[in-house]
């Protein structure tokens, strides 16, 4: 690894895998950053909803739910719970208390707090989802130890995240070489309670499921961007004066068409788990 973009970034020279040397505050109190959450889910849903009625779709190509267990590890406001209720039992983990608190209020069933730290020993899964969280994990070796051990054999991990290859992470780094770097710190999510750590490409991330014994069934993408709800999505932090957040609205809600047809900034990955792990 050596360093990159910023003194908190890190870069490997070898497979492309990007780190961030930052200490998420979630649920620290009294930080200056406070998301609004309101905003935030509203901002997201639209393009969460078509992105997690594509999972799901998928899902049915290679396990049909029929009342299977299905967890949500990371499920924020329980979007992806409701979406997969209909096939699935579907239960979900949130670390941060005033979403997790949200979501419950809504009737869904999680548990508060981490994978796996949550799990009891005896809880075993058909389908593993990680939503948009693994990039926010520091703990990537636990975390699919965990993984490997809590699903039943020949049973599903599923893997949404964003692509170090897409265009606009592309756009970012670019920035950022040339010393504007508010782009590129904003696609890290730097100034957010849970700021993402760890960046994968396609083929990383393949290479790494599948040395925690994993076999790769799909390998896709996903939308960034919806028009749907981006306003929201742009203001929720508070980071952006109104003229600037609305030249950013402009530019984002013109380059939704542009992003369809350029490399992908979420990936989309499923896999199944093989009798040995390591």
């Amino acid at each position: 690894m050596i360093k990159g973009l910023s003194r908190w970034h890190y870069h490997c020279t070898n497979c492309d895998y990007e780190a961030a040397d930052i200490t998420p505050f979630i649920n620290s109190e009294g930080h200056s950053v406070k998301p609004n959450e309101q905003d935030r889910e509203t901002g997201l849903k639209r393009v969460r909803e078509q992105k997690f009625t594509v999972i799901c779709n998928l899902l049915e190509q290679f396990q049909r739910g029929n009342g299977k267990r299905l967890l949500d590890a990371g499920c924020d406001h329980g979007l992806f719970l409701n979406v997969a209720a209909t096939s699935y039992c579907a239960e979900g983990i949130e670390p941060h208390r005033e979403v997790a608190q949200h979501a419950r209020s809504k009737g869904y069933a999680l548990r508060e707090g981490y994978f796996p730290d949550v799990l009891n020993n005896s809880d075993v899964y058909d389908v593993i989802v990680f939503n948009d969280v693994l990039e926010h994990r520091p703990d990537i070796d636990a975390c699919l130890r965990a993984r490997h051990r809590v699903l039943d054999e020949d049973r599903i991990l599923v893997l949404n995240l964003p692509n170090s290859g897409g265009v606009l992470s592309g756009i970012s780094k670019l920035f950022a070489r040339i010393g504007w770097d508010s782009m590129f710190q904003r696609m890290r999510q730097r100034c957010y309670p849970s700021t993402h750590l760890q960046y994968f490409g396609s083929k990383n991330l393949c290479t790494l499921a599948e040395s925690y014994g994993f076999t790769k069934l799909y390998c896709g993408r996903l939308d960034t961007l919806t028009r749907d709800g981006l306003f929201q999505r742009i203001t929720h932090i508070g980071q952006y004066s109104a003229p600037s957040a609305v030249f950013l609205y402009c530019a984002a809600w013109l380059s939704v068409l542009i992003l369809k047809r350029s490399p992908a900034d979420i990936q989309l990955q499923v896999f199944c788990k093989q009798n040995t792990g390591p």
